[in-house]
């Protein structure tokens, strides 16, 4: 495909310029503005980033603002993006640059690489984007143009192939960079993939690169770009018991090491494996975590708890909940504690707290417990 190396940035660039969206983060140098839209845009769709992204930058417009805010009021403001570490991993380096470089960012790849959650791609876009610098980005959209257009049938996942596909691409800007910029090559290849050359039935027919494009030669489109390595999906099973008191409840804050770290959710009891069935027993174990209790009753809207002042209010329907490696299923489990001296006994229980629904609406929270809250509370 060497009839076409020589004018490929120069054909994007024009593409690019036709056809691009106006998103907000291309009308800025401020690097501080462009990574934050890197941050959030990763394995997140535009549209959905879009309303994040200016709710970040008019919260946060600078990045010492965003350093000297608390990780709680980020995690909020990022409830439903998912990927909750890139939040974490976004507000210590914003702390990072304002203590270490006078709230600057470095304006260059190497250095921008030093920092906490800035891989080679978002470190690549930043220093192009914002600083010119002839580095080359490599992202899903890049190795599916790439792969498509030129036929490398090198696995992405594996370490030859992200070798492989970030020496094709990088000399691949350097022969186009006397008549197109790194910041106009680097966004253009990757707008490209996103509304052309998509991953379910790109736009072969009115492609500028048809006539020598190898996967459209040779109907390779869903082939290429090639992905071994797939992804085990862990199947589990959550309770969560809602206590209500008054206009109180009781949350906790999630652990290190597992799913939605640091956000809050409520006590809950993890069934290994099976169908999501609310069970006495089931019941019985939550409580034998929380306080000594007596033999329940069947499980049904308006049971009293034994001998003690609870009342099951509602058993929720089983939601079903998608994440990249894990598949849940979880039930709500609503209670009335009917006794004040109970309530205070379950207060003081240690890593429970409670909370107004008010409070708790505030709270950075996983988006199935926020829209179930919505639903039910809010």
């Amino acid at each position: 495909m060497t009839e076409i190396r020589f004018s490929f940035g120069q054909q994007l660039a024009q593409w690019y310029h036709i056809n691009k969206r106006d998103l907000p983060w291309r009308h800025t140098k401020d690097p501080y503005l462009i990574w934050l839209s890197e941050v959030i845009l990763q394995q997140t769709r535009v549209a959905q980033g879009l309303p994040y992204y200016e709710r970040f930058a008019a919260a946060y417009p600078t990045i010492t603002d965003l350093a000297t805010a608390s990780e709680q009021d980020v995690l909020r403001l990022w409830q439903g993006l998912g990927y909750y570490s890139r939040a974490r991993n976004m507000h210590a380096t914003a702390r990072m640059i304002a203590e270490k470089y006078s709230g600057k960012f470095p304006n260059n790849y190497a250095d921008l690489l030093q920092l906490k959650g800035i891989g080679p791609y978002t470190a690549a876009a930043i220093a192009s984007f914002a600083f010119n610098e002839p580095v080359a980005v490599v992202d899903g959209n890049v190795y599916r143009v790439l792969s498509r257009i030129y036929g490398i049938a090198d696995d992405i996942a594996s370490y030859k192939g992200k070798q492989v596909f970030g020496l094709y691409a990088q000399q691949l800007l350097q022969e186009s960079l006397l008549l197109v910029e790194p910041s106009v090559y680097n966004q253009a290849i990757m707008e490209f993939g996103a509304i052309h050359c998509t991953p379910a039935s790109p736009l072969c027919p009115l492609c500028i690169f048809k006539d020598a494009c190898y996967a459209y030669a040779h109907q390779m489109q869903t082939q290429l770009p090639v992905r071994k390595k797939k992804v085990k999906v862990r199947q589990r099973n959550f309770f969560y018991f809602i206590l209500i008191y008054e206009n109180l409840t009781l949350v906790r804050q999630r652990d290190n090491g597992d799913i939605w770290q640091g956000l809050y959710d409520f006590p809950i009891l993890e069934q290994s494996s099976g169908e999501l069935i609310a069970s006495s027993e089931m019941i019985q174990q939550i409580y034998e975590q929380l306080l000594p209790v007596m033999p329940l009753q069947d499980l049904a809207a308006g049971t009293v708890v034994g001998n003690f002042p609870l009342q099951i209010i509602n058993i929720s329907d089983t939601y079903k909940h998608q994440l990249t490696h894990q598949s849940l299923q979880v039930q709500f489990i609503q209670l009335q504690v009917l006794s004040p001296t109970f309530w205070e006994q379950l207060c003081s229980m240690v890593s429970i707290m409670q909370v107004s629904f008010a409070s708790l609406e505030k709270l950075p929270k996983p988006i199935l417990l926020a829209n179930y809250l919505q639903e039910h509370f809010f």
